[in-house]
């Protein structure tokens, strides 16, 4: 397949997400989750159910997409540094592993307020408690498999910077990105009383977005991708 083909694969499937991961990981929660109040969350979620799978269906779309984005990716700049392209698609698969097996704390939730049989050992009190405990593990994991993306992003924004075939400014910004999540998320772990401040810094990741955009319009330099592929 054509390269350029490739990257505007590539961007388009990224552009994707951009669109279905803040419904999922920003208004899906915003709008059901009230922290601090287990009762009023399993009420939200009782109520609007619909809403809650529609964010797992867009979560569970996200992780299929990666799968293949992982994959363009890697022959998109394995041409530049083998090795290290092979380390950034490794950091990204395992984060996108993280994503599908984190799915289980939502479904785990939805058993629980749907009122399976066993569920009947539970008082209602307990039901919200540990809805609101499977909740909270589902975010938990979303700072591990953020720090995987982190690793992902700094070994292929610099592999970017190298190529000659994508903008150096576009691995400035792939790095810059990658430093943010490093530090937000190493920061809400060991310093959680900043988390509101760590979540803030996150926003600046939205940068990233000119990656995709570049792909899309303008592709790859073929005279330099050609000095990379021809022997």
């Amino acid at each position: 397949m054509n390269i350029n083909k490739i990257a505007r694969i590539a961007g388009l499937l990224t552009m994707l997400m951009v669109i279905l991961a803040p419904f999922s990981m920003i208004y899906v929660p915003t709008t059901l989750i009230v922290p601090d109040n287990a009762a009023t969350t399993a009420a939200n979620i009782m109520t609007s159910q619909g809403l809650f799978r529609l964010g797992m269906a867009s979560d569970l779309l996200v992780v299929l997409i990666e799968v293949a984005l992982t994959a363009l990716l890697y022959v998109l700049i394995k041409p530049v540094n083998k090795t290290l392209a092979l380390v950034a698609t490794f950091a990204r698969l395992a984060m996108t592993i993280l994503q599908a097996i984190n799915l289980f704390n939502l479904f785990l939730v939805l058993l629980l307020l749907n009122g399976s049989n066993y569920i009947g050992a539970f008082t209602p009190t307990q039901i919200n408690a540990l809805v609101m405990l499977f909740l909270n593990a589902h975010e938990s994991v979303v700072i591990i498999w953020g720090l995987l993306f982190s690793l992902h992003l700094l070994i292929f924004g610099y592999l970017t910077y190298q190529s000659g075939y994508l903008p150096k400014i576009i691995g400035i910004l792939l790095i810059i990105v990658g430093l943010n999540y490093l530090i937000s998320n190493f920061g809400t772990i060991l310093l959680p009383q900043y988390k509101a401040l760590f979540t803030s810094l996150a926003a600046i990741s939205f940068i990233e977005v000119a990656f995709p955009l570049w792909l899309v319009i303008k592709g790859v330099n073929l005279a330099q991708w050609k000095k990379y592929t021809t022997v």
